[in-house]
């Protein structure tokens, strides 16, 4: 049966682990493992959470855009299993907009990214995808992709003085006051 299972926080060390390769996606702890992010990332109001935030070490994440008071203005999607994902081609231009982190609570952080992105991963069934992502979908996938490798958002934003605490990013920037 599907759980959420607790995120890890900055700090633990599996945050900064580059991810193992999932070689088997049948694997049955593997397909629990997909069902317990995809709860998680739902009951924490995220978009998005990879395997790393839950202690297991794999390459394997989950994007779920859909509106919430921490994204209001995100995209509707179903949640999707990515697993060993790669980003195969990005566009030239960058913009930066404000990322959060389940495992970086009461933070956001205003963080470049590629606008658009030529992803490859496999499905939960085992079937290759390939597809473009822009926008805010983009970052989600870039946000995941990084702590695959050991990064965390904070690690790509330009200066402290683009950080500011959660309260205060949901009282200028959501509710523009």
């Amino acid at each position: 049966m599907s759980e959420k299972v607790p995120i890890i926080q900055l700090g633990n060390p599996i945050l900064r682990r580059k991810a193992a390769w999932v070689e088997n996606i049948d694997d049955e702890h593997i397909q629990k493992l997909i069902d317990d992010l995809i709860v998680t990332v739902s009951q924490a109001n995220g978009v998005g959470i990879a395997a790393p935030q839950v202690a297991e070490s794999y390459c394997l994440f989950i994007v779920a855009s859909r509106p919430s008071s921490r994204y209001p203005d995100a995209p509707e999607m179903d949640p999707t299993a990515m697993i060993n994902p790669k980003i195969i081609a990005y566009s030239t231009e960058i913009a930066k907009g404000w990322e959060g982190c389940l495992s970086v609570p009461g933070i956001r952080g205003l963080v470049p990214r590629y606008q658009a992105i030529e992803i490859e991963y496999t499905d939960r069934h085992g079937k290759r995808g390939k597809q473009e992502l822009t926008d805010f979908v983009a970052r989600i996938f870039q946000h995941e992709y990084d702590h695959l490798e050991g990064k965390v958002f904070l690690d790509r934003v330009e200066s402290t003085e683009e950080l500011m605490t959660e309260a205060e990013y949901q009282q200028r920037i959501v509710n523009n006051t």
